[in-house]
C-alpha cells in the first residue's frame, strides 16, 4: 500500500466549513468532503476577513483605466486596499501550501471568471478575470495546484489537480531532506508521470537531478522545482499516456503471450478512442507488475498518483464530456 503525504490546501471557507457566503449560506461540496481525510485544509473567507458581515451586500470588481477596484455598490465602500493587504498578509503567513480550491465567479476568490464591470452600478460586465484575492494567489503561487470548484467537476481537470497536488506534496519531503539521494529517488519514482506530462521536461528534470556539475544541493533542488512546476502545468494528452503505457509494457513484453499482447493493444485502442478510461488500462498493467514482480514499475507513482479513495468521486454528468476541454486528446 502506497503511503501519501498530506498536502496543504487553502480553500474557500464557504465549502463545507462555514456559512459565510454573501447570502449567509454554506456550499455543500462532495469533492471537499472526499478530500478532507487526505489533506490539511486551511479554510479562509477573504471577504469576512476584511470586515464584511454575514450576510452582506454584494461586492463587484471594477476596472478603470486598466486598474482594478473592489467596490460595494450599496454602501459605496472601496475595498481594494483592504483586500490586497489581507491577501498579502495571509499568503505571506503560510508556511507550506501545495494547492488552492477557491470559489468560482467570486469577486474575491474567482480564479479567472469573476465578472468585471465598468462601474459599480452598470449591471453589464465588460469581461472576466481573477478576483482580487485570487489575483495575489496566482502571483505568489503560480506553480502550485490551483482550481475552483466549478472546474473540478470535470473528471480530467480533477485528476490533473490531484496528481499535481500529491506530487508537489511528495516533493516537499525532498526539500525537507535536502539530499541528492532523496531527489534521485523522487525523480526515479515519478519518471512515468513526467513522461506522460512533458517528455522534454522529464529529460530536463533527470539532467538536473543527476547534478553532473556538482552544484550545491540547495541550488539543484531550487532549479528542479522550477522545472517540476512547468512539467505539471498542463493536462497531459491521451497520446502521451499511450506512449507511457507502451514504454511500461516493454518491461515484461517478452513474458506476455501473444493473446495478452493483443488484448492490451485492443485496450489501448479503446482508450485512444475514449471508449474506456485510463484506469481500465492501468489495472491490467498493474496486475502484470505484481505477477512478474517488476519493482521499478511498482514504485512508479504514475499507477497511483493519489489515494485510490479519491477516484470514485461522482461527477455532475458533464465532467467526462471531454468536449469542454477538447479532451479527445486529454487524459
Amino acid at each position: 500500500m502506497r503511503k501519501f503525504p498530506k498536502p496543504v490546501v487553502v480553500t474557500s471557507k464557504c465549502f463545507e466549513f462555514d456559512a459565510c457566503r454573501y447570502n449567509g449560506a454554506m456550499i455543500p461540496n462532495n469533492f471537499v468532503q472526499k478530500l478532507e481525510p487526505f489533506v490539511k485544509f486551511v479554510p479562509i473567507c477573504p471577504e469576512v476577513e476584511i470586515g464584511l458581515g454575514i450576510p452582506r451586500d454584494i461586492i463587484r470588481v471594477i476596472e478603470k483605466n486598466g486598474e482594478k477596484f473592489l467596490l460595494q455598490p450599496a454602501t459605496g465602500k472601496e475595498l481594494s486596499k483592504q483586500m490586497y493587504k489581507f491577501a498579502e498578509s495571509f499568503l505571506n503567513s503560510l508556511d507550506l501550501v501545495d494547492g488552492f480550491i477557491l470559489k468560482s465567479r467570486s469577486p474575491s476568490c474567482g480564479i479567472k471568471d469573476a465578472k468585471v464591470f465598468r462601474d459599480a452600478h452598470n449591471l453589464v460586465p465588460i469581461g472576466k478575470g481573477p478576483g482580487l484575492f485570487a489575483e495575489k494567489v496566482l502571483e505568489k503561487y503560480p506553480g502550485v495546484a490551483i482550481e475552483d470548484e466549478g472546474r473540478l467537476r470535470n473528471d480530467n481537470i480533477r485528476k490533473h489537480f490531484l496528481t499535481k497536488l500529491f506530487t508537489l506534496a511528495r516533493f516537499r519531503n525532498v526539500k525537507k531532506k535536502n539530499t541528492a539521494r532523496s531527489l534521485a529517488d523522487f525523480q526515479s519514482d515519478n519518471n512515468f508521470i513526467f513522461m506522460s506530462y512533458n517528455q522534454r521536461e522529464m529529460k530536463a528534470l533527470g539532467r538536473i537531478a543527476a547534478n553532473e556539475n556538482k552544484l550545491p544541493i540547495e541550488d539543484v533542488i531550487s532549479e528542479y522545482e522550477q522545472h517540476l512546476h512547468h512539467a505539471l502545468s498542463s493536462i497531459p494528452r491521451r497520446s502521451s499516456h499511450i506512449n507511457t503505457l507502451m514504454y511500461g509494457i516493454g518491461y515484461f513484453s517478452k513474458k506476455l503471450t501473444s493473446k495478452e499482447k493483443a488484448y492490451f493493444l485492443d485496450l489501448l485502442e479503446s482508450y485512444r478512442s475514449a471508449k474506456i478510461p485510463l484506469s481500465a488500462v492501468l489495472s491490467v498493467i498493474e496486475s502484470w507488475i505484481i505477477k512478474y514482480d517488476v519493482e521499478y514499475l511498482a514504485r512508479q507513482t504514475f499507477f497511483e498518483p493519489y489515494p485510490r479513495e479519491l477516484t470514485d468521486i461522482p461527477d455532475s454528468g458533464k465532467a467526462d464530456s471531454v468536449r469542454s476541454l477538447t479532451s479527445s486528446q486529454k487524459l
